[in-house]
């Protein structure tokens, strides 16, 4: 894929393709990690779990003791089927 580096606001940016990005796992919103490496720009995903929170970790916080339980949310107000 050709393209070339633009001028936007006061930065300089560079348009990916849609097929190179799906090629390379990575979607709009994603963070990447930019490298230079023997004159070469790399960008590569960055290495970090999306979201804030691991379920590892949220789970790791649950008291021993804990016992789930029902909760009553009271009765229809809309649509909902019970």
């Amino acid at each position: 894929m050709h393209t070339k580096i633009q001028k936007w606001g006061n930065s300089q940016g560079l348009r990916l393709a849609k097929t190179v990005l799906e090629d390379a796992h990575l979607g709009v919103g994603d963070e990447v990690d930019v490298a230079v490496q023997d004159g070469i720009i790399v960008v590569a995903p960055t290495k970090r779990i999306r979201g804030r929170y691991r379920i590892e970790d949220l789970v790791a916080q649950i008291p021993a003791d804990y016992h789930a339980s029902e909760v009553d949310w009271g009765k229809p107000v809309g649509k909902e089927t019970w």
